[in-house]
């Protein structure tokens, strides 16, 4: 690997809800295949790999996505909405992670996705780690959603 490239592999960790924004606002729009997420009871880990679209590189005119993996420490219990585990080629749109505690320092991670999907893990406390890996591949366009509609005035 050249320096340029480990350089540009974005390494993260979020112990809190502010660096867990941080880790948030990075893989907006990453795309995430059911079948390469993974809940390790006996270890108490969620882990999954996503296609992380490079949203500081596209400040600069360059679309590219990466593949970045993401892992939870602490887990005791993950739920999912929208979706079935079984639908392991199923790819998910990555909109948002949040941390709500709800008997400190433990709480709930919700991972918001397009399309009314969700999974939620309960953590003893928040503990996360972000790690982009070697593999990066141009963009075929710009991340957008369609914005909701304005009310009609009658």
């Amino acid at each position: 690997m050249s320096e340029t490239a480990a350089l540009q592999q974005l390494r993260l960790v979020a112990f809190d809800q502010e660096d867990l924004e941080v880790i948030s606002a990075n893989l907006q729009d990453a795309l995430v295949q059911v079948g390469d997420m993974a809940f390790l009871a006996d270890s108490k880990q969620f882990a999954f790999l996503a296609a992380r679209f490079d949203w500081v590189k596209a400040a600069t005119g360059c679309l590219e996505r990466c593949r970045t993996g993401l892992h939870f420490e602490r887990v005791l219990k993950v739920s999912c909405a929208g979706f079935a585990q079984r639908d392991k080629t199923r790819i998910l749109n990555l909109l948002s992670i949040g941390f709500r505690e709800t008997a400190a320092p433990g709480g709930e991670i919700d991972l918001i996705f397009s399309g009314g999907c969700a999974l939620r893990l309960q953590v003893e406390c928040l503990e996360a780690r972000l790690r982009d890996r070697d593999e990066r591949w141009k963009a075929k366009a710009l991340p957008g959603h369609p914005c909701n509609q304005e009310p009609r005035s009658e």
